[in-house]
């Protein structure tokens, strides 16, 4: 397996993760209304690096990863609304908080490092 191919794995497995998670949950409404934002976030972080292997072009490849990024981010972002506002305990949280911070990590270096390949080969 290549690594495009692990990355596509690993997030549509994090986005399966939060689905799972999501049926789980106790239904309140800030929950529900929270939730359907994580869920929304999380499962664009996998449909859009999906994408990103079928670009058409630099640009638009660099445009999509853009995106994965910042699906990512706001993903942590409302798994850490659901942590501090205390809607669900950090502890329950705690792994799936890692590996989004993971997700985040690795896709903003590889989009660091695509922008800088691009730029030599322009």
């Amino acid at each position: 397996m290549g690594f495009n191919e692990d990355l596509r794995n690993r997030t549509k497995k994090f986005a399966i993760r939060i689905i799972k998670m999501y049926v789980r949950l106790p239904k309140s409404d800030e929950i529900r209304i929270i939730g359907k934002q994580l869920l929304r976030s999380s499962t664009s972080v996998a449909a859009n690096f999906r994408a990103v292997g079928r670009a058409r072009s630099a640009k638009e490849r660099f445009a999509k990863l853009s995106i994965v990024v910042e699906e990512a981010d706001e993903t942590l972002f409302w798994l850490e609304i659901m942590s501090e506002s205390e809607l669900l305990k950090s502890e329950l949280l705690k792994d799936i908080v890692k590996e989004a911070e993971e997700i985040v990590k690795i896709f903003s270096s590889y989009r660091k490092k695509l922008k800088v390949t691009d730029k030599l080969t322009e």
